[in-house]
Protein backbone atom coordinates (compact mmCIF):
# COMPACT_ATOMS: atom_id res chain seq x y z
CA UNK A 1 0.00 0.00 0.00
CA UNK A 2 1.38 3.39 -1.08
CA UNK A 3 1.88 6.09 1.54
CA UNK A 4 1.23 9.98 1.50
CA UNK A 5 2.34 11.30 -1.35
CA UNK A 6 5.96 13.38 -0.49
CA UNK A 7 5.12 17.39 -0.52
CA UNK A 8 7.09 19.98 -2.13
CA UNK A 9 9.28 22.46 -0.08
CA UNK A 10 7.01 25.18 -1.66
CA UNK A 11 3.69 24.19 0.28
CA UNK A 12 5.79 23.30 3.70
CA UNK A 13 6.73 26.74 3.26
CA UNK A 14 3.37 28.43 2.54
CA UNK A 15 1.76 26.02 5.55
CA UNK A 16 3.96 27.17 7.95
CA UNK A 17 3.51 30.76 7.04
CA UNK A 18 -0.11 30.75 7.40
CA UNK A 19 0.44 29.10 10.35
CA UNK A 20 2.44 31.16 12.02
CA UNK A 21 0.62 34.66 10.90
CA UNK A 22 -2.86 32.93 11.17
CA UNK A 23 -4.40 34.18 7.72
CA UNK A 24 -3.61 33.69 4.12
CA UNK A 25 -3.39 37.24 3.83
CA UNK A 26 -0.75 37.55 5.65
CA UNK A 27 1.02 35.05 4.62
CA UNK A 28 0.98 35.98 1.14
CA UNK A 29 2.21 39.54 2.04
CA UNK A 30 5.84 37.59 3.68
CA UNK A 31 5.97 34.81 1.00
CA UNK A 32 5.33 37.80 -1.63
CA UNK A 33 2.98 35.35 -3.34
CA UNK A 34 -0.46 36.13 -3.95
CA UNK A 35 -3.43 35.02 -1.50
CA UNK A 36 -5.39 32.55 -4.56
CA UNK A 37 -1.78 30.61 -4.74
CA UNK A 38 -1.69 30.37 -0.66
CA UNK A 39 -4.82 28.51 -0.56
CA UNK A 40 -4.10 26.34 -4.06
CA UNK A 41 -0.68 25.05 -1.73
CA UNK A 42 -3.03 24.71 1.41
CA UNK A 43 -5.07 22.70 0.27
CA UNK A 44 -2.59 20.78 -2.06
CA UNK A 45 -0.57 19.88 1.23
CA UNK A 46 -3.91 18.70 3.10
CA UNK A 47 -4.23 16.53 0.00
CA UNK A 48 -1.00 15.03 -0.64
CA UNK A 49 -0.52 14.05 3.61
CA UNK A 50 -4.55 13.42 3.98
CA UNK A 51 -4.50 15.36 6.86
CA UNK A 52 -7.19 18.41 7.82
CA UNK A 53 -4.70 21.74 8.68
CA UNK A 54 -6.71 24.47 9.44
CA UNK A 55 -9.79 25.52 10.86
CA UNK A 56 -11.67 29.07 9.80
CA UNK A 57 -12.26 31.10 13.00
CA UNK A 58 -13.25 34.54 13.78
CA UNK A 59 -9.42 35.58 14.17
CA UNK A 60 -8.61 33.93 11.04
CA UNK A 61 -6.84 30.50 9.92
CA UNK A 62 -6.19 28.25 13.39
CA UNK A 63 -3.98 25.50 12.58
CA UNK A 64 -5.43 22.18 13.76
CA UNK A 65 -4.31 19.16 16.44
CA UNK A 66 -2.19 17.60 13.00
CA UNK A 67 -1.03 20.57 11.67
CA UNK A 68 0.69 21.60 14.98
CA UNK A 69 2.39 18.05 15.20
CA UNK A 70 3.37 18.53 11.69
CA UNK A 71 4.83 22.23 12.37
CA UNK A 72 8.20 21.62 13.95
CA UNK A 73 9.34 19.12 11.09
CA UNK A 74 8.30 22.28 8.52
CA UNK A 75 10.78 24.81 10.62
CA UNK A 76 13.48 22.78 10.78
CA UNK A 77 13.52 22.01 7.08
CA UNK A 78 12.63 25.47 7.14
CA UNK A 79 16.20 25.98 8.67
CA UNK A 80 17.93 23.44 6.58
CA UNK A 81 16.46 25.30 3.35
CA UNK A 82 17.21 28.72 4.63
CA UNK A 83 21.16 27.36 5.33
CA UNK A 84 21.42 25.48 1.77
CA UNK A 85 20.01 29.10 -0.26
CA UNK A 86 22.15 31.22 2.47
CA UNK A 87 25.53 29.26 1.39
CA UNK A 88 24.65 29.42 -2.45
CA UNK A 89 23.52 32.94 -2.55
CA UNK A 90 26.32 33.54 -0.28
CA UNK A 91 29.30 32.54 -2.92
CA UNK A 92 27.00 34.64 -5.84
CA UNK A 93 29.60 36.81 -7.93
CA UNK A 94 26.91 37.64 -10.74
CA UNK A 95 24.97 40.68 -10.26
CA UNK A 96 22.42 39.04 -12.17
CA UNK A 97 19.23 38.37 -9.84
CA UNK A 98 17.28 39.66 -7.49
CA UNK A 99 17.36 41.12 -4.12
CA UNK A 100 14.48 40.85 -2.06
CA UNK A 101 14.32 44.18 1.17
CA UNK A 102 11.86 44.31 3.96
CA UNK A 103 11.59 47.71 5.17
CA UNK A 104 8.89 49.13 7.97
CA UNK A 105 5.79 50.53 6.20
CA UNK A 106 6.50 54.21 6.30
CA UNK A 107 9.82 53.76 4.67
CA UNK A 108 8.65 51.32 2.04
CA UNK A 109 5.91 53.69 0.86
CA UNK A 110 7.97 57.22 1.23
CA UNK A 111 11.47 57.35 1.26
CA UNK A 112 12.84 53.91 -0.79
CA UNK A 113 10.24 54.27 -4.28
CA UNK A 114 12.86 57.50 -5.60
CA UNK A 115 15.91 55.44 -3.98
CA UNK A 116 15.01 52.05 -5.79
CA UNK A 117 14.09 53.58 -8.71
CA UNK A 118 17.95 55.49 -8.68
CA UNK A 119 18.87 51.89 -7.96
CA UNK A 120 17.59 50.43 -10.88
CA UNK A 121 18.72 52.73 -13.19
CA UNK A 122 22.13 52.03 -11.98
CA UNK A 123 21.84 47.86 -11.83
CA UNK A 124 19.51 47.41 -14.38
CA UNK A 125 20.86 43.66 -14.18
CA UNK A 126 19.32 43.78 -10.29
CA UNK A 127 15.58 42.76 -9.89
CA UNK A 128 14.36 44.40 -6.73
CA UNK A 129 11.47 43.12 -4.33
CA UNK A 130 9.69 45.56 -1.74
CA UNK A 131 8.41 43.88 1.40
CA UNK A 132 6.86 46.52 3.35
CA UNK A 133 6.33 45.11 7.33
CA UNK A 134 6.28 46.13 10.67
CA UNK A 135 6.63 43.08 11.51
CA UNK A 136 10.58 41.46 12.11
CA UNK A 137 11.26 39.15 9.47
CA UNK A 138 13.57 36.50 9.72
CA UNK A 139 16.05 37.15 7.84
CA UNK A 140 17.74 33.55 8.33
CA UNK A 141 14.79 32.35 6.89
CA UNK A 142 15.58 34.35 3.79
CA UNK A 143 12.26 35.77 4.27
CA UNK A 144 14.22 39.02 2.97
CA UNK A 145 18.30 39.76 2.06
CA UNK A 146 18.40 43.50 3.65
CA UNK A 147 16.22 44.56 6.19
CA UNK A 148 15.76 48.27 7.18
CA UNK A 149 15.46 48.62 10.96
CA UNK A 150 14.48 51.16 13.36
CA UNK A 151 16.17 49.62 16.05
CA UNK A 152 19.91 47.94 16.51
CA UNK A 153 19.31 44.13 15.33
CA UNK A 154 20.73 41.51 17.75
CA UNK A 155 19.78 38.31 16.10
CA UNK A 156 23.03 36.01 15.80
CA UNK A 157 24.42 35.56 12.62
CA UNK A 158 23.31 38.62 10.93
CA UNK A 159 25.68 41.57 9.92
CA UNK A 160 24.30 45.20 10.86
CA UNK A 161 25.02 48.88 9.68
CA UNK A 162 23.70 51.63 11.48
CA UNK A 163 22.98 54.57 8.87
CA UNK A 164 21.47 57.41 10.21
CA UNK A 165 18.85 59.01 13.13
CA UNK A 166 15.85 60.69 12.09
CA UNK A 167 14.52 63.07 13.92
CA UNK A 168 10.81 63.11 14.12
CA UNK A 169 8.30 66.49 14.58
CA UNK A 170 4.62 67.15 15.11
CA UNK A 171 2.64 67.86 11.54
CA UNK A 172 -0.80 68.58 10.30
CA UNK A 173 -2.35 69.67 6.84
CA UNK A 174 -1.95 73.26 6.10
CA UNK A 175 -5.74 73.41 5.46
CA UNK A 176 -6.30 72.38 8.89
CA UNK A 177 -4.60 74.84 10.18
CA UNK A 178 -6.00 77.46 8.04
CA UNK A 179 -9.44 76.37 9.79
CA UNK A 180 -7.81 75.66 13.48
CA UNK A 181 -5.41 78.00 14.07
CA UNK A 182 -1.31 77.80 14.44
CA UNK A 183 -0.58 76.71 17.94
CA UNK A 184 2.27 78.54 19.72
CA UNK A 185 1.89 77.27 22.93
CA UNK A 186 1.59 73.49 24.27
CA UNK A 187 -1.71 74.89 25.89
CA UNK A 188 -2.68 75.97 22.20
CA UNK A 189 -1.47 72.63 20.52
CA UNK A 190 -3.37 70.56 22.77
CA UNK A 191 -6.68 71.95 21.87
CA UNK A 192 -6.21 70.66 18.35
CA UNK A 193 -7.31 67.31 17.08
CA UNK A 194 -5.01 64.21 17.15
CA UNK A 195 -4.26 61.68 14.68
CA UNK A 196 -3.39 58.70 17.36
CA UNK A 197 -3.13 54.64 16.83
CA UNK A 198 -5.42 52.06 17.98
CA UNK A 199 -3.98 50.00 19.73
CA UNK A 200 -0.67 50.74 19.56
CA UNK A 201 0.11 52.96 22.78
CA UNK A 202 3.45 54.50 21.44
CA UNK A 203 2.26 58.25 20.57
CA UNK A 204 0.94 58.16 24.03
CA UNK A 205 4.42 56.88 25.39
CA UNK A 206 5.66 59.87 24.23
CA UNK A 207 3.30 62.74 24.91
CA UNK A 208 3.42 61.32 28.28
CA UNK A 209 7.11 61.78 28.14
CA UNK A 210 7.12 65.31 27.06
CA UNK A 211 4.79 66.05 30.27
CA UNK A 212 1.44 65.50 28.03
CA UNK A 213 -0.82 63.67 30.14
CA UNK A 214 -3.10 62.00 27.53
CA UNK A 215 -5.12 58.81 27.50
CA UNK A 216 -6.87 57.30 24.23
CA UNK A 217 -9.76 59.59 24.69
CA UNK A 218 -8.11 62.32 23.80
CA UNK A 219 -7.23 61.08 20.14
CA UNK A 220 -10.80 61.92 18.32
CA UNK A 221 -9.55 59.45 15.04
CA UNK A 222 -7.27 56.37 15.80
CA UNK A 223 -5.51 54.05 13.24
CA UNK A 224 -2.79 52.15 14.00
CA UNK A 225 -1.68 51.30 9.75
CA UNK A 226 0.91 53.80 9.91
CA UNK A 227 0.94 54.76 6.17
CA UNK A 228 -2.75 55.61 7.01
CA UNK A 229 -2.38 57.43 9.85
CA UNK A 230 -0.20 59.53 7.80
CA UNK A 231 -2.75 60.01 5.04
CA UNK A 232 -5.54 60.98 8.02
CA UNK A 233 -3.03 63.97 8.84
CA UNK A 234 -2.12 65.23 5.08
CA UNK A 235 -6.46 65.42 4.79
CA UNK A 236 -6.80 67.51 7.24
CA UNK A 237 -7.75 65.13 10.21
CA UNK A 238 -5.29 66.74 13.17
CA UNK A 239 -2.33 66.81 14.39
CA UNK A 240 0.33 63.65 13.87
CA UNK A 241 4.10 62.54 14.16
CA UNK A 242 6.40 61.79 11.64
CA UNK A 243 9.97 61.74 10.76
CA UNK A 244 11.02 65.19 9.48
CA UNK A 245 12.50 63.75 5.89
CA UNK A 246 9.33 63.18 5.12
CA UNK A 247 7.23 65.45 6.78
CA UNK A 248 9.61 68.43 5.58
CA UNK A 249 9.07 67.27 2.36
CA UNK A 250 5.58 66.78 2.35
CA UNK A 251 3.52 70.35 0.45
CA UNK A 252 0.42 69.31 2.00
CA UNK A 253 1.68 69.74 5.77
CA UNK A 254 3.16 72.13 7.85
CA UNK A 255 5.31 70.86 11.22
CA UNK A 256 4.03 72.71 14.31
CA UNK A 257 6.63 73.68 17.65
CA UNK A 258 10.00 72.57 15.64
CA UNK A 259 11.67 73.05 19.07
CA UNK A 260 9.12 70.58 20.98
CA UNK A 261 12.05 67.45 21.98
CA UNK A 262 10.51 64.92 20.28
CA UNK A 263 13.95 62.88 19.62
CA UNK A 264 15.29 61.02 16.99
CA UNK A 265 14.65 57.26 15.71
CA UNK A 266 18.07 54.60 14.69
CA UNK A 267 17.51 53.35 10.91
CA UNK A 268 19.80 50.42 10.50
CA UNK A 269 20.48 47.89 7.63
CA UNK A 270 20.59 44.53 8.53
CA UNK A 271 21.68 41.32 6.45
CA UNK A 272 22.75 37.16 7.06
CA UNK A 273 26.09 37.04 7.30
CA UNK A 274 26.77 34.19 5.30
CA UNK A 275 25.57 37.19 2.31
CA UNK A 276 28.68 39.22 3.03
CA UNK A 277 30.48 37.60 -0.21
CA UNK A 278 27.44 37.63 -2.54
CA UNK A 279 28.55 41.04 -5.10
CA UNK A 280 24.88 41.62 -5.72
CA UNK A 281 23.87 42.07 -2.00
CA UNK A 282 26.88 43.91 -1.07
CA UNK A 283 26.15 46.58 -4.29
CA UNK A 284 22.80 47.37 -3.38
CA UNK A 285 23.44 47.09 0.46
CA UNK A 286 26.03 50.32 -0.22
CA UNK A 287 23.89 51.81 -2.46
CA UNK A 288 21.18 51.78 0.13
CA UNK A 289 23.50 53.00 2.57
CA UNK A 290 24.89 56.05 0.47
CA UNK A 291 21.68 56.80 -0.75
CA UNK A 292 19.69 56.86 2.50
CA UNK A 293 22.60 58.77 4.19
CA UNK A 294 22.06 61.73 1.82
CA UNK A 295 18.40 61.70 2.45
CA UNK A 296 18.73 61.71 5.74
Amino acid sequence: MNGPAQPDWTLLRSFRAVAETGSLSAAARRLGLSQPTLGRHVQALEKALGLELFRRTRAGLEPTEDALRILPEAEAMARAAARLSLAAAGRAESLAGTVRITASVIVAHFLLPPILARIRRRLPEVALELVPSDTTENLLLREADIALRMFRPRQPDVITRHVAEIPLGLYAARSYLDRAGRPQTREELLRLDFVGYDRNETIITEMRRLGLEVDRGFFPLRCDDQAAHWQLVRAGCGVGGMQTVIGDADPLTERLMPDLPLGRIPLWLAAPSALRNSARIRRVWDMLTEELRALI
